[in-house]
C-alpha cells in the first residue's frame, strides 16, 4: 500500500482519515447506485420523472462529495483504497 492510501490514525490526522474512510464508503455506494440506475434506465422500467429525479440526486451527491473532498484536501483517487492482491476498492470509471 502506498502512503496516501493508508489510514495513519495519528492524533493530528484522525479527523481527515475518518472523513477519508467515510467518503470512500459513500463513493462506493454512489457508484453502485449509479450502475443500478443505468441498468434500470436501459431496461425502461423507470418513468421519465423517476429518471430525472435519480439523475439529479446522483449529480447532487457527486457535487457534495467534491465539496467534502476539497474541504479536507482529498482527491478522488485518495478514496480508492488498495486492497493488495484484490486490487483497488473502487472500480475505475
Amino acid at each position: 500500500m502506498t502512503g496516501r492510501n493508508r489510514l495513519d490514525l495519528e492524533p493530528d490526522t484522525v479527523e481527515r482519515d475518518l472523513v477519508k474512510l467515510v467518503l470512500t464508503v459513500v463513493e462506493l455506494l454512489r457508484q453502485l447506485m449509479e450502475r443500478q440506475a443505468v441498468r434500470r434506465f436501459d431496461t425502461g422500467e423507470l418513468t421519465e420523472e423517476q429518471e430525472e429525479r435519480i439523475g439529479l440526486t446522483l449529480m447532487l451527491l457527486e457535487d457534495r462529495m467534491g465539496e467534502l473532498r476539497d474541504r479536507y484536501g482529498l482527491r478522488p483517487e485518495d478514496l480508492n483504497l488498495d486492497l493488495g492482491p484484490l486490487g483497488p476498492l473502487l472500480p475505475r470509471n
